[in-house]
Formats: structure tokens, C-alpha cells, sequence
């Protein structure tokens, strides 16, 4: 059976000056209509790039992109950009981590929404407004009507967030993106854009990618988890298998720096060393470097031999030492870590 998404040996890569800059690294992903993954990883780690590539946001830059992303049996990458324009907004919605600056200083709030649906919808202004007001409602800012011709700037950046979803959200696309929507709320703004989200998918039944640095976030919002470092897909797996039983050294490392509750030190567990030079790729494991798992397995191996991503059920690792049997069961608990019920994801 084909998935809703299916995203396979994704290349994207940037010339520069210096050299070829590896983004995206061979990377694969799944999604399924209705579901909510979660694409974790450090900064540089290729989350936003991999999402920018769904987008199809390289169309016209000097990005390669290869590989195959296949949105119900049509292959984006192969899409013109003109075609491309018919799923981006209509099919494909995303909400940037920024709103500020992606949204149009020069232009209402109102304008720019309506203006989304028109692109993909024969109405005229005055119903696209009412579409838009009612969007604006739909996503809890009041006085909707009145705020509609409001500008970017006289939001606060809660309502700004919110507006951002609305005109991800005016033409109902079947995958939402969401990336770093969260990251310069405060918990309580968050905590009401993530509820937000939750029931909209729910009205639509959309596919959602909520990209993140925030564990506790994916534990909350997400069923299934991918993790990503140097451009490549290392783990994926359910929510529950990942924080119960993570088979990568490097979602251990990701899980052990997380702020935990019960530390009455408060001291963050950072990981050694730092992601790979993406001009310049280690020829092994993109994580040796940093492991000290591969200290345990034979000479050189982890440095020579890059390793495949394997299928163990519903969960895929790609390590030597998960292969050999080293980290196939326990790790670091997520239950110190998360938030009170997180004993029980």
C-alpha cells in the first residue's frame, strides 16, 4: 500500500564558492493521511530543508534535488514550478517559524489571507474577506472582523502565530507543515497554538509535519517520531518506542540533554562535539565522531562503513552497534524528562 507521503533518497544540495553544501543526505520519510509526525534533530540537521523540498520551495533556485517525493502517486520533484503553485497553499499549507518576517509588513492581515484563497479559488475580494475573517475567527482572534485590517506588526506574536495558520489553513490542504511554530512562545501562547493545531487537523483529517527541537512537544502532539542528523533519517519509530526504547546513540544523546524534572542539579546533559561539516561529509557514520557506542564495536567500522537504515517492525535504526545487538533494548527513560504524564507515553 502506498502512503499519503512518501518521501525517498532525498538529495538537495547547495553550491557554493567553497564547495557543494550536502543538506539533505539521502533522507526517507513516510506520512499517512490523518497522522502527525515529528521531525526532531539538532539545528543543521536538514528539518527545515527536507520541508522546504515538500514545498517544492527549490524550484527556481540552483538547489539540486533528487530523489523521489511522491504526494498521492505524483512525484513533486518532477513538477514544474508552475505546477508546483497548483499544490503549494491548495494541497500542501505551512506555517513558518517566523511570522513576522512571513508575512507582508505592506499589507493587512485580512489581505493576505484572502489573497491565499483567491490564488486557489475563483471568488471575488469581498467573499475571499469574508473567508478570511472567518478563518481569523476559526483561530481565536477576536474581534476577527475588525482585526482583519490590522497590519503584521500590530499583532502581538501569539496573534501573528495564529494568523499564520489561518492562512496555511483558508484552503484546507490535505499536509500541513508546521515549523518551529512554538519556538518564541511562551508556554502558555504554545500550549493554546498546539491545541489549535490538534483541532483543526481533526476538522480536516490532514496530514501534519510538526518539525521541532521540543521532545516534550512531540510526546504531546505527535504518533510517530523521525529523527534526522547530517541530512539523513537515523530513527524512526511510534512515540512510545522512541522514548522507551530509542535504538540510535543519537536520540539517547537527544533525550539525556533534555532539562529533567527530577535533576535537582539542573544541569543539561549537552552531546559532545558537533554535527559534521556539510561540505565535507565523513566517508562512515555521520555520528561517529560524537558516539561513544563506537568505541565499542570493531576498529574503524563506524568510521569506514556507513550504515543502512534497518527495519526492525515498526521501528528503523541506522547503526552498527543497534545491528549488532548493543542498543536494541532500555536507554535513557523519557519519563524523568517529560512532563508529568509522560510516564505513560
Amino acid at each position: 500500500m502506498t502512503s499519503f507521503l512518501s518521501v525517498k533518497d532525498l538529495h538537495v544540495e547547495f553550491p557554493t564558492d567553497d564547495g557543494l553544501v550536502s543538506a539533505v543526505n539521502g533522507m526517507d520519510l513516510s506520512l499517512e493521511r490523518g497522522e502527525t509526525v515529528g521531525l526532531v534533530g539538532e539545528s543543521g540537521s536538514g528539518k527545515s530543508v527536507t520541508t522546504q523540498a515538500i514545498m517544492g520551495l527549490f524550484k527556481d533556485s540552483k538547489a539540486r534535488v533528487s530523489g523521489t517525493i511522491d504526494f498521492e502517486g505524483t512525484d513533486l520533484i518532477s513538477l514544474s514550478e508552475n505546477r508546483m503553485r497548483e499544490y503549494r497553499g491548495k494541497k500542501i499549507g505551512m506555517i513558518f517559524q517566523d511570522p513576522l518576517s512571513a508575512m507582508h509588513p505592506f499589507y493587512t492581515v485580512g489581505e493576505q489571507i484572502a489573497e491565499a484563497y483567491r490564488v486557489h479559488n475563483q471568488v471575488s475580494k469581498k467573499a475571499a474577506k469574508e473567508v478570511a475573517v472567518d478563518m481569523l475567527g476559526r483561530v481565536g482572534i477576536p474581534a476577527a472582523r475588525s482585526r482583519a485590517d490590522s497590519y503584521p506588526h500590530e499583532f502581538s506574536g501569539g496573534m501573528r502565530q495564529r494568523a499564520m495558520i489561518a492562512m496555511a489553513l483558508v484552503c484546507e490542504p490535505e499536509l500541513l507543515i508546521a515549523d518551529e511554530p512554538t519556538t518564541a512562545l511562551d508556554v502558555t501562547v504554545q500550549a493554546q497554538i498546539l491545541d489549535l493545531i490538534s483541532g483543526l487537523q481533526q476538522e480536516t483529517n490532514s496530514a501534519v509535519i510538526f518539525v521541532t527541537h521540543d521532545l516534550g512537544v512531540v510526546a504531546e502532539l505527535c504518533q510517530r517520531v523521525v529523527v534526522m542528523y547530517g541530512g539523513q533519517c537515523v530513527e524512526q519509530a511510534p512515540v512510545r518506542t522512541i522514548f522507551r526504547e530509542p535504538g540510535h546513540p543519537y536520540t539517547r544523546g537527544l533525550m539525556a540533554s533534555m532539562p529533567a524534572l527530577s535533576d535537582e542539579t539542573g544541569r543539561l546533559k549537552p552531546i559532545p562535539g558537533s554535527p559534521p561539516a556539510l561540505l565535507d561529509l565523513p566517508k562512515g557514520c555521520l555520528f561517529a565522531e560524537r558516539c561513544e557506542v563506537a568505541k565499542l564495536l570493531p576498529e574503524g567500522l563506524c568510521r569506514e562503513e556507513r550504515p543502512l537504515l534497518r527495519i526492525h517492525g515498526d521501528h528503523e535504526v541506522r547503526c552498527h552497534a543497534h545491528e549488532r545487538g548493543l542498543l536494541a533494548v532500555g536507554g535513557p527513560s523519557a519519563a524523568g524528562n517529560m512532563k508529568g504524564e509522560s510516564a505513560d507515553v
